[in-house]
């Protein structure tokens, strides 16, 4: 399994200090954060998209490129990408360039976001969120596959002869994750394409998100992938801690009480009951955690949002000693125990390619000399394109990169 932390990059106001950071001071912050997780052992820092105050995340992939230039070992990811509001064709061009300058230590989550005002500020009409998301991901899926790309569809121009470049890592895709707190079609998206299932897991019931995860099992299976254990499933969650928990709780609760996303709402109790927020000790955050296959079956990864309600920096890298010191080698161990074969390991950019070549030499795409209009024959590329591979259960990828 792979273990980390998201991000939503709120900026909110400390409410024990009453000290609100600056955009600048939060992003550096961040970047600190960021580098935290890996040094106490952590995979994944996952990073949201926003395009407002007071959150400061607009470009993902320039703040993930410069982490991965700071990191040696972390996997950096996005919770999520707008891909309604944002075009595929810059989605493939950015997400594969941040590919090859991370070495493949990259995925990216999709989702529809959470901001209405996000599609007029675009251009788009929120009523069309849907269509626009399945519409924009298959042209995604499309132009990190085929090195020429024909198309037309509804929302955006139409494509003749295009090429995205770079073109993917090695000829393989990034790995794509499906991110939904509420929505059946874009697990029913997920099970499609044989991608991954994130289920964000912080505001609703265990049952809520059994019921989209056991759809994305099902369809993953009716779609040829494999059975349903086979599926590749994220969840989010959350935490914060202490050596016990009282002192947990009576830190904690300042920010929870005055948070913008659910201050003001259900107690701090109340809440901890209903979803899987955790403050206490991280003997109970192990429990609560380890108790999560029991709920969803065995899964991927694990993420935690612990950086947001105003919470100092100093308090969050202290979340961070804990996480990875006492909680998730834990939970690595107890997450392992009589894990299924069947059941896939999380995906990893040197996985997915040895599943597309094996121990052949992968693509390196080279371009022709030409005009750079494509028009110097059936490719601009002088190799093939990449055999047909299958990853992680999924069946046969389509020419020019595994799913």
């Amino acid at each position: 399994m792979q273990f980390g932390i998201m991000t939503v990059s709120d900026i909110t106001q400390d409410p024990i200090s009453g000290h609100t950071p600056s955009e600048a001071e939060r992003i550096r912050a961040s970047v600190e954060i960021a580098k935290h997780a890996e040094e106490v052992g952590l995979d994944v820092f996952a990073l949201g998209e926003h395009h407002n105050p007071p959150f400061w995340s607009s470009s993902p992939t320039t703040t993930l490129a410069y982490i991965a230039a700071q990191t040696e070992r972390l996997i950096v990811s996005t919770s999520t990408t707008l891909i309604t509001t944002n075009d595929p064709v810059k989605i493939a061009e950015d997400y594969a360039m941040l590919q090859h300058l991370s070495g493949g230590r990259m995925d990216l989550m999709m989702g529809r976001g959470n901001t209405g005002p996000v599609y007029p500020w675009f251009g788009k009409d929120i009523r069309q969120g849907l269509p626009l998301a399945i519409e924009n991901y298959a042209l995604l899926h499309k132009l990190w596959r085929e090195d020429v790309v024909d198309w037309e569809g509804k929302f955006r121009t139409p494509l003749q002869g295009f090429t995205a470049t770079p073109r993917p890592l090695d000829g393989v895709a990034p790995f794509v994750w499906h991110g939904s707190i509420r929505t059946p079609e874009i697990a029913e998206q997920a099970a499609y394409y044989g991608d991954g299932f994130f289920a964000n897991n912080i505001f609703w019931p265990a049952e809520h998100y059994q019921r989209l995860i056991g759809l994305y099992r099902q369809r993953w299976e009716h779609y040829g992938h494999g059975a349903p254990e086979t599926a590749i499933v994220g969840l989010g969650g959350q935490a914060f801690m202490a050596k016990n928990s009282q002192d947990a709780v009576a830190q904690f609760r300042p920010y929870f009480d005055n948070a913008p996303v659910y201050g003001h709402g259900p107690s701090l109790e109340d809440f901890s009951e209903m979803t899987p927020l955790t403050v206490g000790s991280p003997q109970q955050v192990i429990d609560r955690y380890a108790g999560m296959r029991d709920l969803y079956g065995d899964y991927q990864r694990q993420l935690f949002l612990m950086d947001h309600a105003g919470l100092p920096l100093k308090t969050v890298l202290e979340q961070l000693d804990f996480l990875g010191g006492e909680v998730v080698p834990v939970l690595r161990r107890e997450l392992a125990k009589n894990r299924p074969e069947a059941v896939a390991d999380a995906p990893t950019h040197a996985a997915r390619v040895h599943a597309t070549y094996g121990d052949g030499p992968s693509r390196q795409a080279t371009p022709r000399a030409n005009r750079g209009d494509n028009l110097s024959g059936p490719s601009p590329y002088q190799d093939a394109p990449a055999p047909a591979g299958a990853a992680f259960g999924v069946g046969a990828g389509a020419a020019g990169g595994a799913r």
